[in-house]
């Protein structure tokens, strides 16, 4: 995997007139993972998103460098088409592919997405992103709905994205388990 880079600067958010977070700086590189923690509410998913270019800093600045992918509450993935369908969909856009036995999806792929449970969902949503062969995971919430197997795979599929080389930020109010992670308290900059 080629280097990639994160990193924001001074960065402040702004939710209507309210100021979320201000003076936030991080920055990681090829490898490295980065637990950002907080109660509902803080600034999480804002964050995510203006990590990932989808929202503008109120303040600062954002340098990427590398790929983006990102996993939030919405899986891209059509609820009227087969999962099976919905995921060759965005296969015929990306580089890679997830694994589907690993991730228990196999038997899943002639259901609906609609009538997949939360944890199937996030897991069609882990193929996803696998699939898109990007540098920097941006993961939020990535443990929600998963059972305990489920939660233990996506540390390890975390883990060996970061062995390769890539960048993980997860935003979480759960604990996240992988060695060498960096946390960050979102609380600490709130205003």
């Amino acid at each position: 995997m080629e280097a990639c880079r994160l990193t924001a600067t001074d960065i402040a958010c702004r939710r209507g007139d309210r100021i979320l977070f201000a003076g936030l700086s991080l920055a990681l590189e090829s490898g490295q993972a980065l637990q950002v923690a907080g109660a509902n509410g803080m600034g999480k998913s804002s964050l995510i998103r203006i990590l990932a270019g989808l929202l503008r800093p109120f303040s600062g600045e954002v340098e990427r460098q590398g790929s983006i992918g990102l996993l939030d509450e919405k899986p891209a993935l059509d609820e009227h088409q087969p999962l099976g369908e919905a995921l060759a969909f965005w296969s015929a856009l990306d580089t890679g592919s997830a694994p589907l036995d690993r991730l228990g999806l196999a038997p899943l792929l002639d259901v609906p997405v609609r009538y997949l449970s939360t944890g199937q969902r996030k897991r069609a949503a882990i193929a996803r992103l696998m699939g898109q062969e990007a540098q920097v995971w941006l993961l939020d919430e990535p443990l929600n709905g998963l059972d305990t197997d489920a939660v233990a795979l996506t540390e390890k599929l975390v883990e060996d994205h970061c062995a390769a080389g890539g960048i993980a930020l997860i935003a979480s109010h759960q604990r996240f388990e992988l060695k060498g992670m960096a946390r960050l308290e979102l609380a600490e900059f709130a205003t």
